[in-house]
């Protein structure tokens, strides 16, 4: 696999200070699955009462533990809950035995924590097609469970111990006032490449002491990763192992939120919301090779969804990402993409801006643009595209990343 050296030159200066979340611990180990010399192995374990909600890739050649998470989220249980998250090998397209390595994982750390089966969730990451050493994991399960007990790892060893092509682990609290109690919600994720969310995206695990039930706080989720998570693309493919869990434990002082209707919703969506924002735009930014941020905003589309597809045939096209990475302000790209994508679009009507600078309306370029400012702009490392269809007020907002030859590089030599 690839050996990643150089950190994203658009990475946070430093991973954030993740809070604690009472009822959640969690701890590393280095299994060995495909890296040697570090970790590659996480568990969290959520005390008793924890709720938890899910949304996962639909891809049609998704992995064993998609599958397998699948089908558990949905059960109600009054026991705590096991995420146990290797990287290295996806385990995916691995027949039988992949299925076979997801029971035995689950299985042999129910039993280590006290816990029934259908209350582990796992997920794995990296490379598909190979079978899954399971036993390398379950071999950890001791060393994992003592480090449980001591409580000395938190969520930023846990999101390196997930990473594959990340150059840095990527992590996003925020809080909320609940009719008077203080909630708080911390998670990380990882992703850097392979990504083109479908339903859900690449590895993110999301904790909170909120009392919501499973129903209210999955419906929450679903929405909230429409905006957020579904609206990244690094390079247009969608993963086989894509997972968003959140636990909710229920520690926190309140009254439980039973109901969507609750005024309580609104604050806590709120802040879920800015948790996974973060966490998806710090996965675009950590997009294989990158060097820019781009930001693309459609607006006068005929509805919601048909800006949301404007928005990524835009992003994904490879001549507007390398025309962006070699800062050329080739504005004619963009009309390309908004006219491949399938949707309703009037060359005449288009209207073009890079950040505030108008560069084409009326179907042909703005009198008042020079190449000299359109080229000036494409220096910044965060870049703004934004379209108007002229056709009604659907509006939408995607967020990807340049291309550049170093996604090439770290791609030809992923199994290497």
């Amino acid at each position: 696999m690839a050996k990643i050296t150089k950190v994203s030159p658009l990475a946070p200066a430093q991973f954030p200070n993740l809070p604690a979340i009472d009822g959640v611990r969690f701890a590393t180990a280095q299994a060995g699955v495909r890296y040697a010399g570090r970790t590659d192995v996480m568990l969290a374990h959520l005390a008793p009462g924890s709720t938890m909600a899910g949304v996962f890739t639909r891809s049609t050649t998704r992995s064993a533990a998609v599958e397998d998470c699948a089908a558990k989220i949905g059960l109600e249980s009054d026991a705590g809950a096991a995420i146990l998250v290797n990287s290295g090998n996806a385990n995916a397209f691995t027949g039988q035995r992949g299925f076979d390595a997801v029971m035995e994982i689950a299985k042999a750390t129910a039993a280590r924590l006290g816990l029934p089966a259908e209350r582990v969730f796992t997920s794995s990451t990296g490379v598909i097609g190979e079978p899954l050493a399971w036993d390398r994991i379950t071999a950890k399960l001791d060393d994992l469970s003592t480090a449980l007990d001591q409580a000395d790892a938190g969520m930023e060893a846990a999101a390196r111990a997930i990473m594959t092509t990340d150059t840095f682990p990527k992590g996003a609290t925020a809080t909320a006032d609940l009719d008077g109690t203080e909630v708080t919600i911390a998670g990380f994720a990882k992703g850097s490449g392979m990504i083109a969310p479908d339903m859900a995206t690449m590895l993110s695990y999301i904790f909170t002491d909120t009392a919501i039930t499973r129903d209210v706080l999955q419906q929450i989720l679903w929405l909230e990763n429409a905006k957020t998570f579904n609206c990244i693309t690094v390079d247009s493919d969608t993963s086989t192992s894509d997972t968003v869990l959140v636990g909710a434990t229920g520690r926190a002082d309140m009254a439980p939120i039973t109901e969507f209707t609750d005024p309580r919703v609104a604050p806590f969506r709120a802040a879920l919301a800015q948790v996974m924002h973060d966490l998806a735009l710090q996965i675009a930014r950590d997009g294989e090779g990158a060097t820019k941020l781009i930001e693309i905003q459609i607006t006068g589309a005929n509805g919601n969804g048909p800006a949301h597809r404007v928005a990524m045939a835009i992003a994904n096209s490879p001549l507007v990402k390398t025309a962006v990475a070699g800062e050329d302000p080739n504005w004619g790209r963009i009309v390309m993409a908004v006219g491949k994508s399938g949707e309703r679009a009037e060359r005449d009507r288009l209207t073009i801006w890079f950040g505030d600078i108008l560069v084409a309306e009326n179907g042909w370029v703005a009198p008042s643009y020079s190449e000299e400012s359109g080229a000036a702009y494409m220096k910044k490392d965060h870049i703004t595209i934004r379209v108007d269809l002229g056709l009604d007020n659907g509006t939408a907002t995607v967020w990807t990343c340049d291309l550049t030859h170093g996604y090439i590089e770290i791609n030809a030599d992923y199994r290497s």
